[in-house]
């Protein structure tokens, strides 16, 4: 019996014999062939040349692999451009004995979207030996078996394909049984021993024989299994199957326990020897048969799953044997119906779960895949959408389509899409899978900004406060994020030759608008500006709004008196005669206001008179009118004050003195109103003569004290520099100049005299430190002191007739 070698040690051999592999493009396909049990991480091939990509393609693109099934075999080095290895592939797990195994893949690139479709060959190593399903074959043969009888035996089962298959057997020599080796239509072996001399129980009732399978790798691998033979008596037929063949059908969804099939045999024996039993041979010890076949009625029923996508018909071999060990050989085919129950699988293969809403017509949202594991018209499938949608479903590749917009977008209409979408084969019932995808439309900056009105107005009160608030202007911008945020701001321009933003100011984030300096009513009666909102998108967007600020009046200015016309250097006084009859009209006080409405609104009253019993005032026109007769007793000077009121909150006023000389001729008046003056200028000379005086000693007595003082220290100086040898420096203080000993006056004060017209008044002023006083200093001989002294003279001023309050 030969020795099994190490599934390890040919590892090595296998590895190196297929590192290389066999690559086919053709039809935008690429082919490469490789080795099972490849370590992981070891190079498939170079997906970036053979594609004719760069690796720099493969990276922005963002390439990666779809597989259909679950496993992941092979990865992308996306950096390198390679297909390797991700986990080791047992192609018998894989394939099983189909031949080629394959499994096909898809790389996916993304801006633009491209598709390749990738298969990938597994090429068989010699891993297995052959194995027989049990340690030991037992036979009971029967001494009256005539020579030439075949028996068949269990066949060893060798999971790897072509040359690493099993290729033969061989039995250990002996005198009564030869080896015949036989294949099936689908080129497996299977051995038979013929008996080739007749045995005898009496000379030997056991014999035991070596049957050994071998494979054709390289180092070739085998199997062994003893066969035990007992000798029974005489049985001279053997059973024989009614058909040599037995064929069945069964739907992939029939339950467990349904009869398939029934078998029978017939033996040509009586009594005993031709009791029949059936079994199923050929069958591997790990071998999960989803059958059983009832040893004595022949029944086959299900015992287990069936699948068609797994495994669509099932060949066993049956066997018939009497009591004796003689067996008849047939076979069951039953072919697996395939059946609509596997439901459309969805894959997204490509989605970003976003997209523009300026994203043009045929824009591809996402790629999808849709795998349905049925066969034929079952495993045809049709995807679709709500046709509502501005998407459509195009299909691509196999099995892949594209979902494409098919109108233009706007996110502030809709900005959220939940897409459902609907597989369905052509299977009958048809089954159907869905799935919903959310997808976000994205914003751009397509909406400019929104006033809620496009003219704003608002008043204020004149002489406010700066900084005060006027309104507040609002916005609005159906964009989202940052194309929605708002600035405000002021459009240049000019109010009254001034920018504006020398009058108003604006928040750039809440539209507040202020003012930044007080107004003036009488000046700028309304503003009119211009305002501007602008997002925050690129480009940005703007609208413009008008703001319009009305200036209240505020009663700020009292009324001013036009008439008596207010003089300061003299007397003017209405003569009224003294015929004067009752409504003698004396004069009419003129005043006005420069406010506005209500707080220009003026009336005039009497406030004070000599004589009250004598005038009246118009409290509209302000009129001055007798209101009776004139008499000899009524003086000539009469003073009358008048107080013009407005008629705003508070109010403001003004007063005005009207002289009225009651007199018939100039003369007298003259007379009267120059004695007055008189008294009054002899009162004013003599209080300025007194102050004056006053002033001019408190000064005399400083000046004084100050030269006395410097004296003394100049003197307290010299005797130390005397009894010192130092030389001698003479000081000069500051604006001094003293080389005789003698002491000058640090300023110059001016004497203002001021004259009247009138010989009889003079005036005497006392001024302060004199600008123009200069003070000459000569250090090379005895100082003196020049005063200029500016003396004007000032006009007589009599007493204000007027008197605002």
């Amino acid at each position: 019996m030969d020795i099994l070698k190490s599934k390890s040690t040919s590892l090595g051999w296998t590895v190196s014999i297929f590192l290389s592999c066999l690559v086919a493009a053709s039809s935008g396909q690429i082919r490469y062939s490789i080795p099972e049990e490849m370590r992981k991480g070891l190079f498939v091939g170079d997906i970036a040349k053979d594609l004719g990509l760069g690796v720099d393609r493969l990276v922005s693109g963002r390439a990666r692999l779809v597989i259909a099934d679950d496993n992941q075999y092979v990865a992308l080095n996306q950096n390198k451009g390679h297909v390797v290895v991700s986990e080791i592939i047992d192609r018998e797990k894989l394939c099983g004995k189909k031949s080629p195994c394959s499994f096909s893949l898809e790389i996916v690139l993304e801006d633009p979207l491209e598709l390749f479709s990738i298969t990938i060959e597994i090429q068989d190593i010699n891993d297995h030996a052959p194995s027989f399903p049990k340690k030991e074959i037992n036979l009971e043969i029967s001494e009256s078996t005539p020579t030439g009888t075949v028996f068949l035996l269990d066949s060893a089962a060798d999971p790897d394909v072509g040359i690493n298959s099993l290729q033969s057997y061989s039995l250990k020599e002996n005198r009564h049984f030869i080896l015949k080796q036989r294949s099936r239509a689908d080129g497996s072996k299977f051995a038979e021993i013929m008996l080739q001399t007749a045995l005898d129980r009496e000379k030997q009732s056991e014999h035991a024989l070596v049957l050994t399978a071998v494979d054709g790798g390289e180092p070739q691998r085998s199997g062994t299994v003893k066969i035990h033979i007992a000798v029974l008596d005489a049985n001279d037929n053997a059973p024989v199957f009614t058909h040599s063949v037995y064929k069945a059908s069964v739907l992939e969804t029939v339950l467990k326990g349904t009869v398939i099939a029934k078998v029978s045999a017939v033996d040509a024996d009586q009594g005993y020897n031709g009791n029949v039993t059936y079994y199923f041979t050929h069958l591997e010890e790990d071998s999960s048969c989803p059958f059983e076949i009832n040893s004595y009625t022949g029944e086959v029923k299900l015992t287990g799953d069936i699948d068609y996508e797994v495994s669509p018909n099932y060949e066993i071999n049956l066997q018939a044997k009497d009591p004796w060990g003689v067996t008849g050989a047939s076979k069951l085919i039953i072919d697996v119906a395939d059946v609509n129950d596997n439901s459309p699988v969805i894959t997204m293969a490509s989605y970003s779960g976003k997209i523009s809403e300026d994203s043009l017509l045929g824009t591809v949202v996402a790629l999808i895949s849709v795998q349905d594991k049925d066969s034929g018209k079952n495993g045809q499938v049709h995807l679709n959408i709500e046709d509502s949608l501005p998407f459509k479903i195009k299909s691509s590749l196999r099995n892949y389509y594209t979902l494409v917009t098919k109108d233009l977008l706007d996110r502030e209409k809709l900005s959220k899409y939940n897409i459902t979408l609907t597989a369905t084969d052509e299977g009958f019932p048809a089954l159907s899978s869905k799935q919903t995808v959310v997808l976000d439309v994205t914003d751009i900056n397509d909406n400019a900004p929104t006033f809620k009105q496009s003219i704003y107005s608002t008043q204020v009160m004149e002489n406010n406060l700066p900084g005060v608030i006027l309104l507040q202007i609002s916005a609005t911008d159906s964009d989202q994020g940052q194309n929605a945020r708002i600035s405000y701001f002021l459009i240049d321009g000019d109010v009254n030759g001034n920018p504006v933003s020398t009058y108003f100011s604006i928040n750039i984030e809440s539209g507040i608008i202020k003012s930044t300096r007080s107004f003036d009513f009488e000046q700028v009666k309304e503003y009119k500006i211009r305002v501007q909102a602008q997002d925050g998108g690129s480009p940005p967007l703007n609208s413009n709004a008008t703001v319009i600020v009305r200036v209240e009046d505020q009663n700020d200015n009292p009324p001013q008196v036009l008439y008596p016309v207010q003089t300061g250097g003299s007397l003017v006084a209405e003569m009224v005669p003294r015929s004067a009859d009752v409504g003698y009209l004396v004069t009419k006080v003129v005043a006005v206001d420069v406010d506005s409405g209500q707080n220009a609104w003026l009336s005039y009253k009497l406030q004070k008179a000599t004589d009250r019993a004598l005038f009246e005032v118009g409290l509209q026109n302000g009129e001055i009118r007798t209101i009776r007769g004139v008499t000899d007793k009524d003086a000539v000077k009469q003073r009358l004050t008048v107080s013009v009121e407005d008629n705003g909150q508070p109010s403001r006023s003004a007063t005005v003195i009207v002289n009225v000389a009651v007199a018939d001729s100039f003369p007298e008046v003259l007379s009267e109103f120059t004695d007055t003056q008189d008294k009054e200028y002899n009162d004013n000379l003599t209080f300025y003569l007194v102050l004056a005086l006053a002033v001019v000693s408190f000064l005399f007595i400083t000046c004084l004290v100050v030269i006395i003082s410097v004296k003394i220290y100049r003197w307290r100086q010299s005797r130390v520099l005397y009894h010192s040898n130092l030389p001698v420096i003479p000081y000069y203080p500051p604006r001094y100049s003293d080389t005789l000993g003698t002491g000058t006056l640090p300023h110059v004060y001016n004497y203002e005299v001021c004259r009247t017209n009138d010989s009889r008044k003079s005036d005497c002023k006392f001024g302060t430190v004199g600008s123009q006083n200069v003070l000459i200093m000569d250090p090379s001989s005895t100082g003196t002191m020049q005063r200029i002294q500016s003396e004007k003279n000032i006009l007589d001023k009599p007493d204000s007739p007027l008197e605002v309050s």
